[in-house]
């Protein structure tokens, strides 16, 4: 039996695809998670075969997510599910390790296909996603230009996500678990590593690079 989470900000599209994934064989929806860092508790405790990942979620974003997820159990596959195929944030998916990247508007067997594929330590990529994928990268060898790597760590990341979203340094000591004072110096570090001056600016970086889309 093959142990799915689900992790999507839309509980419409959760119910949708536990109904679906339920009526096939070998397969079991075992939790649901409406944030990233929901489905990082999840996972750690329900310890999934499979999670099937949304990119923009609120509080913590898929890839960010994801990075945790597998840090912790790197025998786990993610699959994102989004509706984006931008080749910034379809890069970043599969940098951070995720084995299939199946866009939203597909069609529902693409996702099946992926989690078979997955299932036998396979790849799989949207026919769609295949062409960014390698129109992406042959702009990296016309420039000359590897692929480089995030200069934030993941702690950075979240903090910037959270400011991007909203949320006072009070509030993101509390969802994190630490002091306001660190909080504070993620900030500082993120706009000295990024050259950026103001929590407006951080937030467009963020959005920009697909960290956040604030379209919750």
């Amino acid at each position: 039996m093959t142990r799915i989470l689900l992790a999507d900000d839309h509980q419409i599209l959760r119910y949708s695809l536990r109904v679906l994934l339920g009526k096939e064989g070998g397969i079991e929806v075992v939790g649901e998670a409406e944030d990233g860092r929901q489905a990082v508790d999840l996972a750690r405790t329900l310890k999934p075969g499979i999670v099937i990942m949304d990119l923009q979620m609120p509080v913590l974003n898929g890839i960010e997510a994801t990075r945790q997820i597998l840090t912790e159990n790197p025998t786990c596959k993610v699959i994102f599910l989004s509706m984006s195929s931008d080749p910034i944030v379809v890069r970043q998916a599969i940098q951070v390790g995720a084995r299939a990247f199946v866009l939203k508007d597909c069609a529902y067997d693409q996702l099946i296909k992926a989690i078979e594929a997955v299932k036998k330590g396979e790849q799989y990529l949207s026919p769609k996603i295949v062409g960014v994928v390698l129109t992406d990268y042959m702009k990296q060898l016309e420039s000359g230009e590897g692929l480089p790597p995030s200069v934030l760590t993941s702690r950075e990341s979240e903090v910037l996500q959270l400011l991007a979203e909203g949320k006072t340094s009070k509030e993101i000591a509390g969802i994190l678990g630490v002091s306001v004072k660190t909080v504070d110096t993620h900030r500082q570090n993120l706009m000295a590593k990024l050259d950026l001056h103001s929590i407006a600016e951080l937030t467009k970086f963020a959005i920009k690079e697909g960290i956040t889309s604030l379209d919750f």
